[in-house]
């Protein structure tokens, strides 16, 4: 066992009960942050970073089943070291975002929330455009 590993198996919870709830948890936010790759109402860096929390603590495999995941790794990877969203990332995910926002805008019949939706949408754009961009190798 190397250190990175002793480092995880320490963090990991003893209690089966809490091991299987963080590993339920872990699995429905990697399922919400992959429709999040989808749907841009969804986040996903943050249920992926959630996912793996819970699965640092309840499953080794599975926390590093999702760190080498050639898509969903990247995402946490790329967040947890501080090097921001590849900018391949941030082109679909605003344009997934522009593209659905106006609809569930439209869909929307109150205008307070029309306009709460278009400031989430302007406020989560600029987030993203505001992160680093991790530099290729």
């Amino acid at each position: 066992m190397n250190t990175s590993q002793a480092a995880l198996s320490s963090k990991q919870i003893s209690n089966p009960v809490l091991r299987y709830a963080l590993l339920a948890v872990g699995g429905l936010c990697v399922a919400l942050g992959v429709l999040g790759i989808f749907l841009p109402i969804l986040p996903t860096t943050p249920f992926l970073l959630l996912a793996a929390a819970c699965y640092v603590r309840s499953s080794q495999r599975f926390y590093q089943w999702l760190l080498d995941h050639p898509t969903l790794g990247q995402y946490v990877l790329c967040y947890l070291d501080g090097s921001g969203m590849p900018l391949k990332a941030k082109k679909y995910t605003l344009l997934m975002l522009w593209l659905t926002m106006p609809l569930a805008i439209y869909l929307v019949p109150f205008w307070p929330v029309r306009i709460i939706l278009g400031l989430i949408g302007l406020c989560v754009s600029i987030y993203i455009l505001r992160l680093p961009e991790p530099q290729q190798a």
